[in-house]
């Protein structure tokens, strides 16, 4: 039996990639069919190759890590240096040793006849489906070098967006994680002395303290239940988020959200713009441009209106009444849409669009943090206001 491994894509344009062991090529392609997946690279893997495979472990790249392996590879191929030695040596300043394997790898197959875009098709999980389809596009249009410059300049900026929305969620989730620090000090070590303070005291307690010490007192005796019920609870919002419906469910939860939904949609927007520029601008085809941006989010409905988009495109309209027939594009990017395609220079209006629309993410997390602060600080007054009034009441009711 000899192992090959390949890649495949599926009928929703996903990436498969595995090993398998076959008696010949051949039975592989059968087994390829038989799945529905259409084979794109076969290699097949001898056995001091995969002892070798099984000593790297997957390590997620970084986009800034391809950002600098794009813009190394395309300034050194400007430089007249080979590819295959400009990937060797990029590969050899490398920290992250599962990228430093596969761009090794890359350059062996490189070498010894691979075309780079099929190289760089064979490692699914490092380089996207847009970036494949720009390193095409620059391949066999004989512009690698720029193409390479627009897929750096597209991971930086995607990542300088990504940095924005979860620098956005950091203040908020540390204040709740405050909020659950304290409300678990004040359970576990504070209200436990006033709790034995108050079984000596001889008068009758405030009807706030009676009160809040009744509520503690429920929580202190049934923890055990409360934290059985919140788990499964959690575990059943996981499973039914893992569901198709429940998946669509949350994602439409998460557009309606106020202002954070509009953040998820406008950053969302600015990533669409600036990466069908990037495409278009490296030579991609339209309706191949819109089937990789509709992979690009996790979103059901935002990935929905994607291929709805490419499909009126495909029934002979235009992109920009495509978009507005849709109904989730901002009127904005529409009409940039529409400037762009009646002057010739889409790429250029879209990247130009995504920078409208990064700007308005930065508005609209600059306004969020401030509706949230006050918000996040009024809670944690109330929590301790609550609990000291309830603590010392009966204090100041004896020294009356």
């Amino acid at each position: 039996m000899k192992t090959f491994e390949y890649v495949a894509w599926d009928h929703s344009g996903n990436c498969k990639e595995g090993t398998r062991q076959t008696s010949s090529q051949d039975e592989l392609l059968a087994y390829l069919r038989s799945q529905e997946l259409t084979p794109a690279v076969i290699n097949e893997i001898y056995s001091g190759q995969q002892e070798k495979k099984t000593e790297i472990r997957f390590r997620k790249v970084k986009s800034v890590d391809l950002a600098t392996f794009c813009w190394q590879l395309s300034t050194m191929l400007s430089g007249g240096l080979s590819i295959t030695s400009a990937i060797q040596t990029i590969a050899d300043e490398i920290a992250n040793p599962y990228f430093e394997h596969v761009l090794k790898s890359m350059a062996d197959k490189i070498e010894k006849g691979m075309s780079f875009t099929d190289s760089v098709r064979q490692y699914p999980k490092v380089f996207s489906k847009l970036c494949c389809a720009i390193i095409m596009a620059g391949e066999t249009g004989g512009s690698l070098v720029k193409a390479l410059e627009r897929l750096a300049e597209h991971y930086e900026n995607r990542d300088k967006l990504i940095r924005k929305v979860r620098g956005a969620m950091a203040y908020p989730a540390f204040v709740v994680g405050f909020i659950v620090l304290i409300v678990i000090v004040l359970m576990t070590l504070i209200i436990p002395r006033f709790s034995l303070m108050f079984e000596e005291f001889n008068g009758e307690l405030p009807a706030f303290t009676r009160g809040f010490m009744a509520v503690y007192d429920a929580i202190k005796h049934n923890i055990f239940y409360i934290l059985i019920i919140s788990a499964g609870l959690f575990v059943a919002a996981v499973v039914y988020g893992k569901t198709k419906k429940g998946h669509e469910k949350y994602c439409q939860l998460a557009l309606s959200t106020p202002v954070f939904g509009k953040i998820i949609l406008m950053a969302f927007v600015a990533m669409f713009c600036k990466t069908l520029g990037t495409l278009i601008g490296a030579g991609v085809s339209l309706l191949d441009a819109f089937n990789i941006l509709a992979g690009m989010t996790n979103n059901d409905l935002l990935r929905r209106g994607v291929l709805e988009t490419r499909e009126k495109m495909v029934e002979g309209k235009n992109i920009s009444k495509s978009m507005e027939e849709v109904g989730f594009f901002p009127g904005v990017a529409i009409k940039m849409a529409q400037i762009g395609e009646n002057s010739g220079s889409l790429s250029t209006v879209m990247e130009k669009t995504s920078e409208y629309y990064e700007k308005k993410v930065d508005g609209l997390v600059s306004m969020m943090l401030g509706m949230l602060e006050p918000v996040l600080i009024i809670t944690v007054g109330g929590i301790v206001l609550v609990v000291i009034l309830a603590m010392y009441l009966p204090i100041f009711s004896m020294s009356v």
